[in-house]
């Protein structure tokens, strides 16, 4: 099952090399999440979870991004596919920067 949602991302990682004869290659986004709350005591605010979606080449989309520009609001594409364990796992399948907010004005 696929669905959209708007995503604010914190930052984004390449990763991509040889580890033990095999070779690996993804991007990292980290995305903004609500703090869950737990047993062990009271949260509140928001954290970033570490999310993959591609492979390294992903990244050189997003690469000319300077650091001043995050976070970005995104539109993100997710699927919820089962684990095998009872459960489910929540994948990004997609990611893009949503488009500018035309009908704003400047302050």
């Amino acid at each position: 099952m696929q669905f959209n949602q708007q995503v604010m991302v914190h930052g984004i990682k390449e990763s991509q090399g040889n580890f033990e004869g095999r070779a690996f290659s993804s991007t990292t986004f980290h995305v903004e999440a609500d703090l869950k709350a737990n047993g062990a005591g009271r949260s509140v605010g928001r954290v970033t979870t570490p999310m993959k979606c591609g492979d390294a080449a992903e990244f050189e989309k997003w690469a000319h991004l300077p650091a001043t520009a995050f976070p970005v609001k995104c539109d993100a594409i997710f699927e919820m596919q089962a684990n095998g364990k009872g459960g489910t796992d929540l994948i990004m399948a997609s990611i893009k920067p949503c488009a500018p907010d035309r009908g704003m004005k400047a302050a």
